[in-house]
């Protein structure tokens, strides 16, 4: 009788170790069917780029096909992640904008610094201040001169819900200035206002009006950043031109579903750190504007805590600003 019942525990023991064998083995195995890549913007745009360009490197280092997916509209490319199976199939690509801001303008029902594994930091490209040519102002001090000598008067395009959104309202509130807020649907569409003169002045993602900056269609004023952007190194930091402080960065990161396997999330971000070590990708990240993140910024770790940051940053700054996604 007691060998039996010890008959019975062995095998009791052994099959409650088998889900999580099978569980490793899988993770070892992984990955052995395509990946998708979801990107909850439209295509053509900075995170779509990136996840591109990053996804046929990533093909050839995991053996398996990358695929990128835009879901735009009403955050439904985040949702989809998040509710994914934790198999490493189904990964989201965003940052500052979306992983940050959205879910500060209205609730999404999911909190992503829980319900999402990190995987690692992909790039960084600052906002910076533009204008047109034929505003009155050739640095930063002057517009805000200009600005503080008409108020209400001058007008700032800004993408309704995003990140220049973000930053005009920061802006008005370090310099205590007034202007109007235009909201357009996207940056090309405000940028082709600004060319025509039609707009005064905005904040923008650094790497969409680079080329009108080089080409003298609109005017720099500064970069929102601590140091010099390597794709413009003449344009000042705002630190430099007399407003410190005020430093946007349109980041991006690659996130897993929660509860994937750590072995899955070791697998991704070797992947993601062999890509940004390849000597052409870093060459496509300075054409693009984008900087790549240094080594210790790589990790999963640092992914998260750099996620946490900028959502105890800039909530409360939305929150107090009344922003709403509009």
């Amino acid at each position: 009788m007691k060998l039996r019942r010890r008959q019975f525990l062995h095998l009791a023991a052994g099959a409650a170790a088998l889900p999580a064998l099978s569980r490793a083995a899988w993770a070892q195995a992984y990955p052995t069917r395509p990946i998708t890549m979801v990107v909850p913007l439209p295509a053509g745009g900075a995170y779509d780029v990136l996840a591109r360009l990053l996804a046929e490197h990533m093909r050839a280092s995991l053996g398996q096909p990358v695929l990128v997916e835009n879901i735009p509209g009403a955050d439904r490319g985040i949702i989809k992640v998040v509710r994914a199976a934790p198999d490493g199939y189904t990964l989201g690509v965003g940052g500052w904008t979306s992983y940050v801001l959205r879910p500060g303008f209205f609730p999404i029902q999911h909190d992503l610094l829980k319900e999402l594994d990190p995987i690692a930091l992909l790039a960084d490209a600052p906002y910076w201040i533009i204008s047109k040519n034929s505003v009155p102002a050739t640095d930063l001090q002057q517009l805000i001169g200009w600005l503080k000598a008409n108020p209400g008067k001058a007008s700032a395009a800004m993408t309704a819900g995003g990140g220049s959104q973000v930053c005009s309202v920061y802006m008005q509130n370090s310099t205590g200035t007034t202007f109007q807020l235009v909201p357009y649907r996207g940056g090309a569409p405000a940028l082709q206002d600004l060319i025509a003169g039609q707009i005064d002045f905005m904040c923008d993602f650094a790497a969409n009006s680079l080329a009108q900056v080089r080409s003298g269609n609109v005017r720099a004023y500064a970069v929102l950043a601590k140091s010099r952007w390597q794709a413009a190194p003449e344009i000042p930091t705002v630190d430099e031109a007399g407003l410190p402080g005020l430093h946007i960065s349109n980041w991006s990161g690659l996130w897993a579903p929660a509860g994937t396997a750590p072995a899955i999330i070791a697998k991704l971000n070797a992947a993601i750190v062999a890509a940004l070590a390849d000597a052409n990708i870093r060459k496509r990240y300075i054409e693009l504007g984008q900087e790549i993140p240094p080594p210790a910024q790589q990790s999963p770790e640092a992914l998260r805590d750099f996620h946490k940051a900028e959502v105890e940053k800039w909530w409360p700054i939305i929150k107090a600003a009344g922003i709403k996604d509009q």
